[in-house]
């Protein structure tokens, strides 16, 4: 089941509204969350003080460790998402089954 809502984050102190469907609410939260904490990593250092290089260094950042995750792992994060997914799905169904059988 996919019900998008409006999700309201911030980062680096703005306001954003972000469609998502509710079962990946959190995750985008933590997303957020881990995103300000890197931002905010690099503005410490105080090598970088212009916004958009700051942001532009912490999606490096995390996306170099992304790919390393990918290649020392050997797996496909989207292809696992998937497959959570169906699963999901067919518990609904198998849940909603039993409920119209009560």
């Amino acid at each position: 089941m996919n019900n998008e809502k409006v999700l309201v984050i911030h980062i680096m102190g703005k306001e954003f509204n972000i469609n998502c469907p509710d079962e990946e609410r959190e995750e985008i939260l933590q997303a957020a969350e881990f995103l300000n904490k890197k931002i905010q990593d690099i503005k410490n250092e105080g090598k970088i003080v212009d916004s958009d290089r700051v942001v532009i260094a912490a999606a490096l950042g995390i996306s170099h460790e992304l790919l390393t995750l990918h290649r020392s792992n050997g797996f496909d994060i989207e292809d696992i998402r998937r497959r959570i997914s169906n699963m999901r799905e067919k518990i609904n169904a198998v849940l909603k089954n039993k409920q119209k059988d009560n």
